[in-house]
């Protein structure tokens, strides 16, 4: 069980860039990010049937006895699902909600197991959790400050072109409809990568028995920067949004994001403890 805790994290890996694959490909139509989503996502299910054959054939155990085992063959069981309806139904969105609902899942099955079984090196996973939460938020504020940026030069490029004024700079600034574009790409990539670090806190939350407030404003604060950027995508796609009014949202989004990072940080009981 000690000589897992890599495999376990291999597997956690490639299933968070499984989700992000699904992600952008129904953002985007992006049909090679379809496809390495599903045979990433493939690798998963071959490793945790791995996991589940080796449980029944060699420890001589039906998989759905404990909590715990029970959890880590319903992700199974919702991968397999994945799988299968990728290739019948290909509604991406869904089984990028079918999905991160197996990654936490399996998260929680594999972490609780590592705490329970894997004793120094099952603590060591889960602190672990917690560093790759806090790394891939910030990976996906990156994504957001990028995005930020470029509507930021969409804005000021617009501002010289109606006013007539500083075309000297126009080719320094970039196309317009190119940073629209870039913006754009920015917040797909940022959107599932907030989602996965939200789920491995509360993942790291539950294993570790940390003290978890739902209504604390961290937690509240990250929720809300998830849901402003998810409103971003369903203004741009499903209303139609672009250019200049979608750069305005998205220089205001960022704004909110700042205030959670620096105002709702000094104010949390739970992510400075």
């Amino acid at each position: 069980m000690e000589e897992a805790k890599w495999l376990y994290e291999i597997i956690l890996i490639i299933y968070g860039l499984s989700l992000v694959g699904y992600f952008i490909e129904f953002i985007q139509n992006n049909r090679k990010a379809s496809r390495i989503a599903f045979w990433l996502l493939s690798m998963v299910w071959l490793l945790q049937t791995v996991f589940l054959l080796h449980q029944v054939f060699i420890e001589k155990s039906f998989p759905v006895l404990t909590l715990y085992d029970g959890l880590s063959f319903y992700a199974w069981v919702l991968i397999t699902f994945s799988l299968i309806l990728s290739k019948i139904l290909r509604v991406q969105f869904m089984l990028f909600f079918i999905n991160l609902l197996g990654f936490f899942i399996l998260l929680l099955s594999i972490s609780s197991t590592a705490t329970e079984r894997m004793q120094v090196r099952g603590i060591e996973l889960v602190h672990e959790m917690l560093i790759a939460h806090v790394t891939l938020a910030f990976i996906s504020y990156g994504f957001f400050t990028i995005s930020f940026i470029l509507s930021l030069m969409y804005l000021t490029q617009y501002r010289f072109l109606k006013r007539k004024k500083g075309f000297h700079w126009v080719w320094r600034i970039g196309d317009l409809d190119q940073l629209d574009k870039l913006s754009f790409k920015a917040v797909t990539v940022g959107v599932p990568i907030l989602s996965i670090a939200i789920v491995l806190g509360i993942g790291w939350a539950y294993a570790a028995n940390a003290e978890f407030y739902w209504f604390d404003l961290k937690t509240v604060g990250s929720l809300l920067v998830l849901v402003v950027y998810v409103l971003y995508l369903i203004l741009r796609l499903g209303k139609g949004y672009q250019g200049r009014p979608i750069s305005v949202y998205n220089s205001a989004a960022f704004l909110i994001l700042l205030v959670n990072f620096f105002l709702f940080s000094n104010l949390s009981n739970f992510h400075l403890q």
